[in-house]
């Protein structure tokens, strides 16, 4: 019988899965390596197969309904004479009871390697290929990889390479490698199965056992079968130039202005009239009236012009007569700041349907509810409660936590990051992550894309729309809700619950998403990739006036995936020329405490033409002017012969020089288009991570720690090999 014929077969008898001999009947079909068995149905014919087949056997019962034989105790290893065979013929029969529908008589393989590998249906990204390191610690252990179908042989190799147990996937204790071709063709097969076979919800083979002489086979298998569960399509695609419209706002009419101090109703049109929003502002409160000087309208009927975007921050209650309003008065956009709707709960939820049902109908698109806000630099927009006002560039955040939002918008505001646009993205009852990622793959302003994820709508629309974004555009995202306790968290404030992490942490890595860990490494990683150009591979120079921090860099790189590349003896002789003969001579080059510019910029160049540098750490020749301020300040204090304008007149000396240096290395770092990343010797509150150049396409990126520079670069590393492997348009 064929696949598609065992399959029909099983579900018209009522059964949820196959037997283990059909179960590999299709395996085999789809080209995965099974151990060759004989199905017997009388306990009387075991004996004779077992002598035809040879001794040691593995004998097991055999059952639709026998889904964990191990646990029920109808598997018997290592068989080596008849009386034993006769003997474990009749125990597994008498412990399957009603269950036993026959015998599976297979050879003992000898091996000492085991792997698993699965497919299982997830209801937000849907089929899911699983490999690791199997048997019966599959689960205690929990080395596995997950990757979304479909997969080519490419993303099968990958996923191979990534289990934690890299050494039995090599020569070990005497034995030869797996068949790798043999492991890539039981992933590639689960993946046809998982497009071809909709009646499939899951697959488990284990274990896939390696010999001594590296043969690959599956020596069990289950297939489950039933209908896979649908995701319910709960929201409707927004077209990216509607997304664009709602940064774009000509005029905007704030619903619930107030007064009163730090009220919702005043901190909103406050920032945006004091950000120097060149449109037309309206305040609108029931009362009437003045507000802050301007004329308080009762309605939006009574507003006199056009109105692009209405920011809302009444009560919830209040919120879905509203719509009728903006309905007449022709409002297409709104940014709901109310809070009280799908975060509170299941009536908050329902109140939260009924808007945007009501919304739709209107033809009105809401951005929130529960959101701090939206801003746009560029036409200095800045309708956020938290008064930032980041200067423009090319980074879009959107973050589904306003308040981290904002304050990263504050971070990126004093470390000089230009952002393009940020958006709270609130509870998403209308735009969700995956609107925000259509909407500014076509944005051309947009370089890199930084989000803050709880939770995800559609994951298998997320992860096609982030995989397509990021070949041409990084996306570096925060995942909250990564544990137990934080995906409670997560559900109780966005009134949704978060997606299987490690599935969701797959999706990720197949789609190029670059992650980060904490909140802070969010506006590094964005600073580094809005800056600078991506390595072309992990061979690293590290440049120091201390030896000390060149040791922990050079860990850090190790720990990392760079490599600090061993110098030539080429590049040793040209930078003899630059340095005092006592220099390290090696990398980590120690610069000796030589202090001149002009000797750093030329050693950097150095490398930079060198083949076999991919990208630069240098540390302490920046921040030096934190400590030197210091000590001229102690002079002074001290000894009276000094003039105390000595301290001023000598750090401008200090800034223009560090300027200098990095202006500099900028330059030389567009010549070659390496990536060059400084990290200060001491920061204070003047210091900042981004430092434009004027006229040139990259920027000087200088981090308080190595830490924070290694871990950037490399994820820019990461991430050039991802594009490479993906066929970037940009590359």
């Amino acid at each position: 019988m064929n696949p598609s014929e065992i399959i029909t077969k099983a579900i018209e008898e009522g059964r949820s899965a196959l037997t283990e001999a059909e179960a590999k009947v299709v395996l085999k079909h789809y080209h995965v390596p099974v151990v060759e068995e004989k199905l017997i149905n009388n306990i009387n014919d075991i004996i004779v197969s077992a002598q035809e087949m040879g001794f040691p056997v593995v004998l097991k019962g055999l059952g639709s309904r026998l889904t964990h034989k191990t646990e029920r105790g109808v598997v018997k290893l290592n068989i080596k004479n008849p009386d034993d065979l006769q003997a474990a013929a009749v125990y597994i029969k008498d412990a399957a009871g009603d269950d036993l529908e026959g015998f599976l008589l297979q050879p003992m393989l000898e091996g000492k390697r085991e792997f698993v590998a699965g497919l299982f249906f997830d209801e937000q990204f849907g089929p899911v290929i699983m490999f690791g390191l199997g048997g019966i610690f599959t689960e205690a252990i929990g080395d596995v990889v997950f990757r979304l179908a479909p997969i080519d042989e490419e993303e099968a190799n990958r996923m191979i390479s990534e289990v934690s147990a890299k050494k039995l996937l090599s020569d070990f204790r005497g034995e030869k490698a797996p068949d790798r071709n043999a492991l890539v063709r039981v992933l590639t097969g689960l993946s046809e199965m998982a497009v071809s076979i909709p009646e499939i919800k899951e697959i488990d083979i284990n274990p896939l056992l390696v010999s001594p002489d590296g043969r690959v086979t599956a020596v069990d298998a289950l297939i489950v079968l039933g209908e896979r569960s649908l995701q319910k399509t709960t929201h409707v695609p927004v077209e990216p130039i509607a997304i664009a419209k709602l940064f774009y706002p000509g005029s905007i009419a704030f619903i619930g202005a107030s007064a009163e101090l730090s009220k919702w109703g005043q901190l909103m049109y406050t920032n945006v009239i004091a950000g120097r929003y060149s449109g037309k502002v309206y305040l609108v409160n029931p009362k009437g009236g003045e507000i802050a000087g301007r004329k308080a309208f009762k309605t939006v009927a009574e507003i006199p012009g056009p109105v692009d975007l209405a920011v809302i921050t009444i009560p919830a209650g209040k919120v879905l007569p509203i719509i009728d309003e903006l309905q007449q008065k022709g409002i297409k956009n709104a940014l709901l700041i109310s809070s009280g709707f799908g975060e509170t709960g299941a009536e908050g939820k329902a109140l939260e349907e009924e808007l945007v049902k009501k919304a739709r109908e209107a033809g009105v698109l809401i951005l929130g509810p529960n959101t701090m806000g939206i801003c746009n630099p560029h036409c200095s927009l800045y309708c956020t409660g938290t008064h930032v006002r980041p200067k423009p560039g090319d980074t879009v955040l959107v973050a589904q936590s306003g308040n981290l939002g904002t304050q990263l918008l504050a971070f990126a505001e004093k470390e000089g990051i230009g952002i393009r646009a940020f958006s709270g993205s609130g509870n998403e009852a209308m735009i969700t992550i995956e609107d925000y990622l259509d909407g500014f793959e076509v944005d051309g302003m947009t370089k890199t894309v930084v989000l803050y994820i709880e939770s995800i709508k559609n994951g298998r629309r997320f992860f096609e729309s982030a995989r397509r974004v990021g070949r041409n555009k990084p996306i570096i995202a925060l995942k909250g809700g990564r544990t137990q306790a934080g995906a409670h968290a997560a559900a109780s404030h966005t009134g949704a619950m978060a997606s299987n992490i490690r599935v969701f942490n797959a999706a990720c890595k197949q789609a190029g998403i670059i992650q980060a860990n904490q909140s802070m490494e969010l506006l590094d990683l964005s600073a580094a990739f809005s800056s600078l150009p991506l390595p072309h591979g992990n061979r690293v120079a590290i440049l120091t006036l201390g030896g000390g921090w060149g040791v922990i860099a050079s860990d850090l790189c190790a720990e990392n995936g760079l490599i600090v590349q061993p110098l030539s003896t080429e590049i040793i002789q040209k930078i003899n020329g630059l340095l005092p003969a006592y220099w390290s001579h090696a990398n980590p080059v120690d610069l000796v405490a030589e202090m001149n510019t002009d000797t750093h910029v030329a050693i950097v160049e150095e490398l930079l033409q060198w083949k076999e540098c991919d990208a630069i750490i240098y540390m302490g020749i920046i921040g030096r002017k934190v400590t030197i301020q210091s000590v001229l300040e102690s002079t002074v204090a001290v000894d009276k012969s000094y003039d105390p304008k000595m301290v001023a007149e000598n750090l401008e000396l200090l800034r223009v020089y560090e300027r200098g240096l990095v202006e500099k290395t900028v330059r030389v770092m567009g010549k070659y288009h390496k990536p060059v990343i400084g990290v200060y010797l001491l920061t204070d509150e003047t210091t900042r991570t981004v430092i434009e150049i004027e006229g040139q396409k990259y920027k000087g990126i200088v981090f308080p720690s190595p830490e924070r520079a290694v871990k950037s670069l490399s994820m820019l590393f990461r991430y050039s090999r991802w594009q490479k492997a993906n066929g970037s348009e940009s590359l």
